[in-house]
């Protein structure tokens, strides 16, 4: 039901990196990010940390915390945000807070400066609409 879920996140030169890896282990457990190094407008360095999950136990498994651990008012947003979250190629975007999840908490936000998740949903044909069936089927709160 899943293809494989991605996730991106910026480490600003004011972060510690150790930090930000402590963050994304809160949803990812076994994280091996690449890593991409790049500078801003004005020099500072920005390091890129992205993992691409194929593994259907790994994405099981993280499917189910989200489930377990999303608070009711973002499993509510996800819910009534759902058609807007998935595209036309079958992939849910969710965001989530690196200070929550560094403090161990699940927390939705629109912030840009966040670990964004891309849970490319498995469904024949592709299409949105045939996306959101499945959404409907994975999580159980939808």
């Amino acid at each position: 039901m899943i293809h494989n879920i991605s996730y991106r996140t910026f480490v600003y030169g004011t972060e510690d990196e150790e930090k930000v890896m402590t963050a994304i282990s809160h949803i990812f457990p076994s994280i091996l990010p690449e890593k991409t190094i790049n500078e801003d407008y004005f020099g500072n360095k920005i390091t890129i940390l992205t993992e691409k999950i194929t593994k259907k136990r790994s994405n099981k498994d993280i499917i189910a915390f989200l489930n377990d651990n999303l608070s009711d008012d973002d499993k509510n947003i996800i819910k009534e945000e759902l058609s807007r979250r998935i595209d036309d190629k079958g992939n849910l975007f969710l965001r989530f807070d690196k200070q929550s999840a560094y403090d161990e908490e699940l927390k939705l936000t629109y912030s840009g400066d966040a670990i964004h998740v891309r849970i490319k949903i498995a469904s024949y044909p592709v299409s949105k609409d045939n996306a959101i069936k499945v959404a409907h089927k994975i999580f159980n709160f939808l």
